[in-house]
């Protein structure tokens, strides 16, 4: 009934497809024990059996009451990528920032649900705000790196990409006084097409990545690779996929961002249920601090479909992020997959 009142163009159907089917599993069993009994046991419940890359470390997580991983892209709302065409990167300084408010409306939320979390930040703007790098630390949360300035990985050669990686670790470390260990590539462009992106991570000093989403989607995404965390080779890094909820073959997304903006909060809510109650296993969720401000400045002359998916219920997530972290127990990322974590 929810996705029937979408007045939605033809142009974003992809993106209904997957909220109808989406509704339609988590009706079918709100308990998720229909849905566990029509897999297949051991690893196939959990999700191992389309582990199509790397070295599975997941028997390393299994818990009976997993803590889950909150995590935040600290970009502003004009550095999407969808934006790309609209507002060229030698733009962002002429426009307003309102990255710092957000990020402290985001530690205020945190401090009141006893949460903590993983800021994945772009160099850029911790070069322009270094206070709220510091502010992030004070509040005991991780600070990690998001590359400099929001470049796909599969739009940088190699030397470019190792000196964005290599330059923006320097940075973070210097603002924040900590190890930065994590990253988070753009748009979740790490994928088949970049296998010499983790080489130029582990070289540069990082331990774990957390840029790839096996789902299906026009921007990003491969459904080949593992739901849950891989070691991707003998002594490399971590990656750590997003969360995706395994039903009847297929991956449904549930680790935040525009499809926890565009679904009712009860299908998150299930299925991030679902993945720590069936499969034993912690969720990992994502957002941006501009999804906590629906005033932010409108950017004109904007596809159908790109506005569409950037502004969709921006004025109902800051209650649904709510309600999501008093639900579940949320950590760092470090924290939570520690057991998983190479060894320096």
């Amino acid at each position: 009934m929810v996705i029937g009142s979408l007045r939605s163009p033809s142009r974003v159907a992809p993106q209904i497809d997957v909220a109808r089917q989406a509704l339609i599993c988590a009706a079918v069993d709100v308990q998720g024990e229909t849905l566990a009994a029509a897999a297949t046991a051991g690893d196939r419940v959990l999700g191992r059996s389309d582990n199509g890359a790397g070295i599975d470390v997941s028997l390393a997580l299994i818990s009976e009451e997993p803590s889950n991983a909150m995590s935040v892209d600290v970009e502003e709302h004009f550095q999407v990528s969808a934006f790309e065409d609209r507002i060229r990167r030698k733009e962002w300084a002429s426009h307003p920032s309102r990255v710092a408010r957000n990020i402290d409306r985001l530690l205020e939320m945190f401090d009141d649900a006893g949460a903590k979390a993983t800021f994945f930040t772009l160099g850029c703007v911790a070069e322009r705000h270094p206070h709220v790098v510091r502010s992030i630390v004070a509040n005991g949360h991780e600070i990690a790196s998001h590359g400099y300035s929001h470049h796909r990985v599969r739009n940088q050669s190699p030397a470019e990409y190792e000196e964005d990686v290599t330059r923006t670790r320097g940075l973070l470390e210097d603002l924040s006084g900590t190890r930065v260990r994590g990253y988070r590539a753009p748009s979740f462009s790490i994928g088949e097409d970049t296998p010499w992106a983790y080489d130029i991570l582990q070289a540069a000093g990082y331990t774990y990545s957390s840029s790839v989403y096996p789902i299906r989607h026009d921007h990003y995404g491969s459904t080949s690779l593992s739901r849950f965390p891989f070691l991707v080779k003998p002594g490399g890094m971590l990656e750590i996929p997003l969360t995706t909820a395994r039903v009847f073959g297929r991956n449904l997304p549930c680790a935040g961002g525009g499809y926890f903006r565009l679904l009712p909060v009860s299908y998150s809510l299930w299925a991030i249920r679902r993945v720590n109650a069936v499969e034993r296993m912690p969720a990992t969720f994502y957002m941006h601090p501009w999804e906590i401000d629906p005033g932010q400045p409108r950017v004109p002359g904007l596809s159908a479909k790109t506005r569409f998916r950037h502004y969709v219920n921006l004025s109902r997530f800051e209650s649904r992020l709510e309600q999501t972290l008093l639900r579940f127990n949320w950590n760092r990322m470090d924290s939570v997959y520690k057991n998983a974590l190479p060894g320096d």
